[in-house]
């Protein structure tokens, strides 16, 4: 794809940092309507968030006309970019035919046999709606097939907002517990009194510990939950053979291993687990498969994935949702996948290492005290120059906080988006003057910050 040029305008960026913006006014107006301003609670942040008007390759114009390069895709649902040509052409196309029945679509057995191709541990799929519903799946069919009910994740991962993945996905200091047998926090409001007691939290690339949790806990478990790349643990890769450890252990305590592949299957043709020699029972799909419309996916081992079958078994595990496998984000999703061959994850892959590098470089010539962690078109900025294996890794603190709220701002103001924790990622719409862009705005971001 033809990336969409343009620079930014640091005249027309200046009315964000002044705060009289069509934005801030819309924003005000929000938070009367709608909790927070928005239904996103990600995006609210101070002074206000920017309202999206409109979105061109790697661009996006917000309501007062200025252009800003998108490094967050709609939290990495769009690995083409925006207004994707053979996306918007598959969209017309079936809108035109119609785009929401009660019966199946011949497009659905379409987009499932390119995630059985590409996928190895893939023997059958399940369309959902969401992310968070394919996760709830997973759970679902896990307690079905082992007849246990506890789960376990690891801490600092994230994977939506079901009750018993809401565990433990950003605890402070104080709530940790032992750093090799972390405790159970809850990371919401209106949570189960009953759901800790259910779940199992795991230090992330320490088998030492694992092992011992697991003779504890191991033959009451139904699920082991992944976040092969998990940005509030500042994308700390696994360790060497740390997923086969995985797979070994699990399949010694009869534990279905679960990899969310719903951010990370934008590393590779096989996602995550095909980058890391991992092999799930079952992986949770979600964004890039339905090209920027409403999609979340379950698929793995023919055994387990039956389950959803009413007409093999009497105990199916029930599944609905009116918009399910829906023909209108299947035939977005078939226009994604298509154009996503190995070529453009050799773009990615070289986008991506060239804005780390560049950032780092950046923010070891200032001292500032952070660095831009990731893999492939990932990149999640975090304070603290360590190495992070693990959640426990990534400062906190008020002062870490500031840092990342002015990085934050900064950017917005010198015309990149980001999400407010520092997490990002980049799309073929972009190439390397793009990049340099990007990395000019981050020399103006750090050079302002003040702590």
């Amino acid at each position: 794809m033809i990336p969409q040029k343009g620079k930014i305008s640091r005249y027309q960026l200046d009315r964000y940092a002044s705060g009289d913006s069509v934005s801030s006014r819309l924003f005000e107006e929000a938070r009367s309507l709608i909790p927070g301003g928005t239904s996103r609670q990600f995006y609210t942040f101070q002074p206000n968030p920017i309202f999206a008007k409109a979105g061109d390759g790697c661009w996006v114009t917000d309501v007062d006309g200025d252009r800003r390069i998108d490094c967050l895709n709609n939290m990495s649902a769009l690995v083409h970019g925006h207004a994707f040509p053979d996306v918007v052409a598959a969209i017309h196309d079936r809108v035109a035919k119609g785009f929401c029945f009660s019966e199946p679509c011949e497009t659905e057995l379409e987009l499932a046999k390119m995630l059985v191709e590409r996928v190895p541990s893939v023997d059958k799929v399940h369309f959902r709606s969401s992310g968070t519903e394919a996760v709830m799946m997973a759970a679902k069919l896990c307690r079905a097939f082992t007849g246990r009910n506890k789960v376990a994740k690891f801490e600092g991962s994230y994977h939506g907002y079901y009750d018993h993945v809401q565990m433990s996905v950003a605890p402070s200091p104080k709530h940790w517990g032992s750093a090799h047998a972390p405790s159970a926090v809850p990371s919401s409001a209106g949570l189960s009194s009953n759901v800790a007691d259910e779940v199992v939290v795991l230090p992330n690339n320490d088998p030492e510990s694992i092992e011992r949790i697991l003779e504890s806990h191991g033959s009451q478990l139904a699920m082991l939950l992944v976040e092969p790349l998990a940005n509030r643990s500042g994308m700390s890769k696994p360790a060497p053979g740390f997923y086969r450890f995985l797979r070994e252990i699990t399949s010694q305590y009869g534990i279905l291993l679960v990899f969310d592949e719903i951010i990370t299957f934008r590393l590779g043709v096989a996602g995550a687990q095909g980058r890391f020699d991992g092999s799930p029972d079952l992986t949770t799909f979600g964004k890039v498969i339905g090209g920027g419309l409403p999609i979340g996916a379950l698929g793995g081992r023919r055994d387990v994935m039956d389950l959803l079958d009413p007409t093999t078994t009497r105990d199916y595990v029930v599944s609905g949702g009116t918009y399910s496998g829906n023909p209108l984000s299947i035939a977005a999703g078939i226009a994604t996948l298509n154009r996503l061959t190995q070529t453009e994850f050799d773009l990615l892959d070289e986008l991506g290492t060239s804005l780390r590098s560049g950032v780092n470089d950046i923010l070891k010539q200032d001292g500032l005290g952070a660095q831009v962690t990731g893999e492939g078109s990932l990149f999640q900025i975090i304070p603290g120059t360590q190495a992070v294996s693990s959640y426990r890794d990534v400062p906190t603190g008020e002062r870490a906080d500031e840092l990342m709220r002015q990085l934050h701002t900064g950017l917005l103001q010198n015309g990149v988006i980001v999400a407010r924790r520092g997490f990002g990622c980049l799309s073929t719409a972009m190439d390397l003057e793009v990049i340099d862009e990007v990395l000019s705005a981050f020399e103006r971001a750090v050079a302002a910050v003040r702590l």
